[in-house]
């Protein structure tokens, strides 16, 4: 009985781009638009693990989100223009 195999998908250089687009906007949007505004216990202190850490990260999980979100979207667009 063979198993299927499912193999994972590679890295491509696009898929680095969209990482690196959504660390540096979502990385963006933390320290420029939230971090002056926030408590200091959402504030990340360097070298920490702490609250403010945790929402830089879902800041750059959500900025990735909209990214291959917008990119599905664009995606179905193209190919219903095309039938």
């Amino acid at each position: 009985m063979a198993a299927a195999v499912r193999e994972r998908p590679s890295m491509t250089p696009r898929r680095w781009i969209e990482y690196l687009a959504a660390i540096l906007a979502g990385n963006g949007i933390y320290f420029l638009v939230l971090f002056p505004v926030l408590p200091r216990w959402l504030q990340h202190q360097s070298w920490h693990f702490d609250a403010g850490l945790a929402l830089a990260f879902v800041c750059c999980v959500a900025v990735y989100g909209v990214i291959k979100l917008g990119s599905a979207h664009a995606r179905r667009l193209i190919a219903s223009q095309w039938r």
